[in-house]
């Protein structure tokens, strides 16, 4: 079904208060996912961000799957155990088979873990999985030992990110290729069929995977941005499933006797990236003049900048109660998360201004906040909703919103200084690893920080923790990393999400940490 097509039937379902009946697909063996984020690769290695990783969920797997409690199961690989400190031992599944027939062999572990953070032209790449990777060694068919540069103990977790893809079908083809179908070719429950960018892709079950065999014949998955558009093909039959489901719309949803919500916790963090540069583009003072010196490199501005938000009102407000004030980056009751930090800045609007006449800015400065209109359902309103807090204390703040991957580009370009975005955590360091660290593309650090930010002292405790094979020894460097740059506010955290999916009230869904929306956990009733 055309997007066009969706958003036209969408506007006559809100135009004529639709909001009770739900027709029934007309073929019970074809599922149809309303997306809310936009994924433009099926390459599942291009672009590190989590649209892609759903779609690409469908097709491929990883020696490593993350079940819905965050815990981790046997995916391609049966077992895994460390040998040494350096080298972990896989075992994998016996007759797994690619979407093309051939049999997945050690050479296609060891090509996919090489081709992670080398595809070209990458947005974000996948470095930061496979950063500590020496080679990987073939035991024998079924064993491969893969062999690291230091100790690397959260290997399986990072594995679990890294799609597996057949040699043979991939090497020397382009991103391009993917999207066309002739390299998306994965073990996954579901085969490629077609992909149209910003239209579906559309799929088909594999019939030989290796797993439970998938309930659906046919898998269409359309990115529906705009939030009404979205909620109206659900309530209009035209698609089985949504996620992304704004906090608003929540409850007549919930009051909907023909469909089913499902609600799960995610280890999502809602930030604000800050510019650490010397020059921020886009801060100015208050004549729309170029500062000499970037303010958002005083830690009191950022302070105040931080102190302005009142995050139990966007808690409150925006998120309708769905979302919990974040004051560090792993939410409570994940592993990672530091009990000595509060859970979120109070607000003092007082003590901002205070801070920003410390730190020389008595009149406050101008400066724009960044986010994208078709990531996050709540997005626009959170980023407004900031902005007046802010201008109150005399940061003035205007809103710039773009489509996500245009907001994304111009970030990496280094054109923004203050941008909205969210963070799903694949592990208690993934964010720190990607976000916070000191960028260097050869160690597979700072793959997506945006706002520059560089503390030699975070750096060092981040790889102490990366290195440490003792649990406990781990888990307090990892404290100690969170501690120092959430102190150093090298980003200002803001909440933690809830997710909420909606769908046919015959239909049964377990929700996942990190928001996936993956066709094979969607079962009839």
């Amino acid at each position: 079904m055309k997007m066009s097509v969706l958003k036209s039937l969408a506007a006559m379902a809100l135009s004529a208060g639709v909001a009770s009946g739900v027709a029934v697909t007309a073929n019970a063996a074809d599922l149809r996912i309303g997306v809310s984020g936009a994924f433009n690769s099926v390459d599942p290695m291009f672009q590190n961000i989590a649209p892609n990783y759903n779609v690409s969920r469908q097709m491929f797997d990883a020696l490593i799957q993350v079940g819905d409690k965050f815990e981790l199961k046997p995916g391609l690989a049966q077992s895994w155990k460390l040998v040494s400190d350096t080298v972990w031992e896989f075992k994998l599944r016996s007759g797994v088979k690619f979407h093309d027939g051939k049999r997945l062999m050690p050479e296609d572990i060891a090509f996919s873990i090489e081709r992670a953070p080398n595809v070209p032209n990458s947005p974000s790449s996948f470095a930061g999985f496979v950063r500590s990777i020496e080679r990987v060694v073939e035991i024998d068919p079924l064993t491969i030992h893969i062999e690291t540069k230091q100790p690397h103990p959260t290997l399986p977790r990072d594995l679990a990110f890294v799609s597996i893809q057949s040699k043979s079908a991939v090497e020397g083809k382009t991103t391009d290729d993917f999207n066309k179908g002739t390299a998306a070719i994965g073990t996954g429950p579901f085969k490629f069929v077609e992909f149209e960018h910003g239209r579906h892709l559309i799929l088909a079950r594999n019939d030989d995977y290796w797993g439970e065999t998938p309930a659906w014949e046919t898998v269409t998955m359309l990115p529906i941005t705009n939030n009404a558009a979205r909620l109206a093909a659900l309530l209009t039959g035209d698609v089985d499933v949504i996620d992304g489901i704004p906090p608003i719309d929540l409850p007549r949803l919930q009051k909907n006797p023909e469909i089913a919500v499902v609600s799960g916790p995610q280890t999502r963090v809602f930030y604000l990236q800050i510019d650490f540069r010397d020059q921020a583009p886009m801060v100015f003072d208050n004549d729309g003049n170029m500062l000499d010196q970037n303010p958002l490199q005083d830690l009191r501005v950022r302070q105040a900048i931080s102190k302005a938000i009142n995050r139990q009102l966007l808690v409150d407000r925006i998120m309708e109660g769905q979302a919990v004030p974040a004051g560090q980056i792993m939410p409570d009751g994940f592993y990672g998360s530091n009990p000595k930090l509060d859970r979120a800045e109070t607000y003092d609007p007082e003590g901002a201004k205070k801070l920003l006449v410390e730190a020389g800015y008595p009149d406050g400065f101008r400066m724009t906040l960044h986010t994208s209109h078709d990531r996050y359902p709540t997005a626009e309103s959170m980023v407004q909703a900031i902005a007046q807090m802010l201008t109150r204390v005399g940061v003035k703040t205007d809103v710039e919103l773009a489509p996500h991957s245009i907001f994304r580009k111009r970030g990496k370009n280094g054109e923004l200084s203050v941008q909205f975005g969210g963070w799903g955590s694949t592990s208690e360091t993934s964010m720190m690893v990607s976000v916070l660290h000191t960028a260097d593309k050869a160690k597979g650090f700072g793959s997506a920080n945006r706002g520059f930010y560089s503390n030699p002292e975070f750096d060092e405790a981040l790889e102490s923790a990366l290195r440490t094979m003792d649990p406990d020894g781990r888990l307090a460097r990892t404290h100690q990393a969170t501690e120092i740059v959430v102190n150093d506010l090298g980003i200002i955290p803001l909440y933690w999400a809830t997710a909420s999916w909606g769908m046919r009230k015959d239909l049964s869904f377990i929700p996942n940490p990190l928001s996936q929306t993956a066709a094979i956990n969607i079962n009839p009733r």
